[in-house]
């Protein structure tokens, strides 16, 4: 089945007019790469099925009502038992079946076809970028070209994207919804996305899993960029961004609001949080201005790494517990937060 016709579906057009008060822009409807462009065909054929079920039973329920309603002339009238009828209930029964294989089929299809590069683009050789989230942050890893950046990702336009995702901390959802769906990052695992976009532009990524007061504005930048850009701004970027360190990085994973970071190096050179022995970085305690404050374990490496893979609780003095952040009010925190927000380079 060809989906694409249903790209432009009278439903679509009929539910951004209705929508329009509460989104001025339904990205989902927008795509700008040929995933969004899978997943809106697959929401529109789904649709389509919806409005059928609605309609039929409201129609079949209207009907009723009124043929069936009370009149003069009927109303002592008192119906015989009946035994009902084998064709109508083989019917209603087998409509609900086929109604759910026709939901069925193309949705595995699409998910399944989502987990391989784009169809166009098999003999394009993807760009791997590494996507590290932390509270309340996005970290973007080029490996390839020993690059980092913080809360903004820029890449080639018409190039497929392998981004391998991960957490440094709690679990998180990235999804850009102009270019694909949604996957969640896990601490010491990892999950993988194909994404592209066909042309130059600047689309919103975000989290949309709730983990604190923090995540909504959890947003990032994805900058779609010709071939020459991109090459140009990774050079700049490797000439020009200063080197991250692992201190820097340390301090980077508290849970704070940055502004947008660049780096001439990854922080993959030292830790990858993909994998299952990966130091822990949490800090617990700075969740005090937060609500709920979290728990510090007192038992010995209970969660937490011993000597020096003990990131999570040692401050940048060397003082285990961060006591110097545990008295740190709201306004001390963001304040640091935009200190710390920097400025980022070619773009």
């Amino acid at each position: 089945m060809n989906y694409r016709k249903l790209l432009f579906s009278p439903l679509a057009i009929i539910l951004v007019v209705l929508l329009s008060g509460c989104e001025p822009n339904l990205v989902v409807f927008q795509p700008q790469g040929p995933v969004a462009r899978s997943i809106m065909e697959l929401i529109n054929w789904s649709l389509i099925w919806m409005l059928l079920v609605v309609v039929v039973v409201f129609g079949l329920f209207g009907y009723i009502v009124w043929k069936y309603r009370e009149r003069p002339e009927n109303k002592d009238y008192e119906p015989p038992e009946e035994h009902g009828s084998t064709l109508l209930e083989v019917i209603w029964t087998a409509i609900p079946i086929l109604i759910v294989v026709a939901l069925t089929i193309p949705t595995v299809t699409t998910l399944y076809d989502l987990e391989e590069v784009p169809k166009g683009y098999e003999e394009k050789k993807p760009i791997t970028i590494h996507v590290t989230s932390a509270d309340w942050k996005w970290i973007f890893s080029y490996p390839e070209q020993g690059i980092e950046t913080v809360n903004y990702v820029n890449i080639p336009e018409d190039t497929p994207i392998l981004f391998k995702l991960t957490s440094a901390s709690t679990m998180q959802s990235f999804w850009v919804p102009a270019l694909g769906g949604q996957k969640y990052t896990m601490g010491k695992m990892q999950t993988q996305l194909y994404l592209v976009a066909d042309h130059p532009g600047s689309y919103l990524g975000r989290n949309t899993n709730f983990n604190g007061r923090g995540y909504a504005d959890m947003e990032f930048e994805v900058l779609a960029q010709t071939q020459e850009d991109f090459d140009q701004w990774v050079k700049d970027v490797a000439n020009t961004a200063p080197k991250l360190t692992e201190e820097k990085y340390e301090e980077l994973l508290r849970p704070t609001h940055l502004g947008r970071l660049t780096f001439s190096n990854t922080h993959l050179e030292w830790v990858n949080h993909a994998e299952p022995d990966s130091l822990t970085y949490t800090h617990p305690e700075l969740y005090r201005y937060h609500g709920y404050q979290g728990k510090v374990f007192e038992e010995e490496d209970n969660y937490q790494n011993k000597g020096k893979g003990n990131a999570g609780n040692i401050d940048n003095t060397g003082n285990k517990g961060n006591p110097g952040n545990k008295e740190t009010s709201p306004v001390e925190q963001k304040e640091q937060s935009i200190t710390d927000g920097g400025g980022h380079h070619g773009h």
